[in-house]
């Protein structure tokens, strides 16, 4: 968690605003990224495109979230950030992070404790889509997305965000659609949430959670969620 001073100063760097439209990217493979950008609205999808024009999105990131905070030190984007939905962002140039970094070292510490538990991320992606049934593995999912809403303030009424078709959530889970819809189907008769019209709302999270054998730790929040 950053001091109130660090805060401050990330809130004084001089950014520009960005909007995006569902379906559009902001960053393109092998782009070579001169600026970051921090979600303000919206949901970002980090991914890759394989030569035949398929996708395999990689994450997902709300607000709040820094979703490339690697391109400060790789020349070239090995995969793509696209928007699911309508976005805003934040667009700040590398140059003036790294000479804030040089003033403020502790950002940098911040930062690299981000990508840190980005990567935590990843690793648990994998685990859930290697050894996972489809339907626990959708359920890990439906989980992960609301935790982590939730976390960031927002979650109204049970419910969050998340505008993803069947089709890209099956990208994501790395199944086939037929898959993913039989799995919904099924996760739908334990009565543990709905999603329709690109919301979720979670009706009984103990009983999601323990289907899909989440265990936030791998977040590493620094005050873990109480969860009804």
């Amino acid at each position: 968690m950053l001091s109130p001073e660090d805060a401050a100063a990330v809130r004084m760097l001089p950014s520009q605003t960005r909007t995006a439209a569902a379906g559009e990217d902001l960053i393109r493979q092998g782009d070579r990224a001169d600026a970051s950008m921090i979600v303000l609205s919206g949901m970002l999808a980090r991914y890759h495109t394989l030569k035949g024009g398929g996708r395999q999105y990689l994450s997902f990131h709300i607000a709040g979230d820094w979703p490339e905070a690697q391109s400060l030190f790789l020349e070239r984007m090995d995969h793509a950030i696209g928007a699911m939905n309508a976005v805003a962002v934040a667009v700040v140039p590398h140059r003036r992070i790294m000479a804030l970094f040089q003033r403020m070292p502790s950002l940098g510490f911040a930062i690299w404790r981000e990508t840190l538990i980005d990567a935590a991320i990843f690793r648990e992606s994998i685990t859930n889509i290697g050894k996972r049934e489809i339907t626990a593995r959708l359920a890990h999912f439906l989980c992960e997305i609301f935790y982590r809403a939730k976390a960031a303030g927002l979650v109204k009424d049970d419910t969050c965000d998340l505008p993803l078709s069947q089709t890209q959530i099956a990208d994501a889970l790395a199944s086939s659609l037929t898959g993913i819809n039989r799995a919904m189907q099924a996760l739908r008769k334990t009565q543990s949430f709905e999603l329709r019209g690109g919301r979720l709302h979670i009706r009984n999270w103990r009983r999601l959670a323990e289907y899909g054998d989440f265990n936030p730790s791998y977040l590493h929040l620094r005050r873990p969620l109480r969860m009804s």
